[in-house]
């Protein structure tokens, strides 16, 4: 009798810490044919959100609220993103195609973007030339993993150990999974979640030590320095 009730259903949003290759991680899953990913980056009056309490405060106006949220990419001291940012249709910040000082042009990067029921990352250059329209759309770097191959430039031995966050999607654009780690990794073991644990096709690079995590459901929203862009799902206040 029990079987023919048939599993669960998937949640729409879920969000776990897990352990992985000897790492811990917060590993937030998204349904992005069903739920509300965007960007945020100003309010209405043009000043910088820049914490998770501020974007979830603006949300409460409209009998909404922040159910997730990750930052999205690295930004300037005036928050402004580094990259491509585009956010409701409209494009504050062109693509950065060339190769560059810091984690951001270690080329590839990529462009991570919502479109109406999904989401994808993209090398930045595929991008490019592809003609897609996003919703919501920001670039950083490097890439993680690419086409299912980790980034070229990822050394197994490397000593660079941070605390890193990133997103990466199916190739159906409905599977979108963030990850922070809840300690210091490198590049190779990061996409290595993405890759071999996660079994995405494609993962980016948000961040570093600035990293934070808005997950209510495992009891954790990050204070800290302002932040820049931020990604986030939206749902009804109930």
């Amino acid at each position: 009798m029990l079987a023919a009730l048939g599993a669960a259903p998937v949640a729409a949003l879920d969000c776990n810490d897990i352990a992985y290759d000897g790492n811990r991680f917060t590993v937030c899953e998204v349904d992005a044919s069903t739920e509300k990913l965007q960007l945020f980056l100003r309010d209405d009056q043009g000043k910088v959100y820049g914490q998770f309490s501020a974007i979830d405060a603006a949300l409460a106006q409209d009998g909404q609220k922040l159910a997730f949220a990750t930052n999205a990419g690295m930004y300037h001291s005036d928050r402004s993103p580094v990259g491509l940012y585009i956010e409701n249709q409209q494009q504050q910040m062109r693509l950065i195609p060339n190769a560059g000082p810091g984690n951001f042009g270690l080329l590839p990067n990529g462009v991570f973007c919502m479109r109406p029921g999904r989401a994808d990352v993209y090398e930045s250059l595929q991008y490019r030339d592809s003609g897609i329209n996003c919703t919501h759309a920001t670039q950083s770097g490097p890439m993680l993993v690419i086409d299912g191959e980790l980034h070229p430039r990822f050394l197994v031995d490397s000593n660079s150990y941070y605390i890193r966050n990133g997103v990466g999607t199916s190739e159906d654009g409905k599977r979108v999974v963030f990850a922070i780690s809840r300690n210091a990794v490198t590049f190779h073991q990061f996409g290595r979640l993405f890759r071999d644990h996660l079994k995405l096709p494609s993962a980016l690079y948000f961040d570093g030590n600035i990293s934070r995590l808005h997950a209510p459901s495992v009891g954790r929203s990050d204070n800290g320095f302002m932040m820049g862009p931020v990604v986030g799902v939206v749902e009804a206040n109930d």
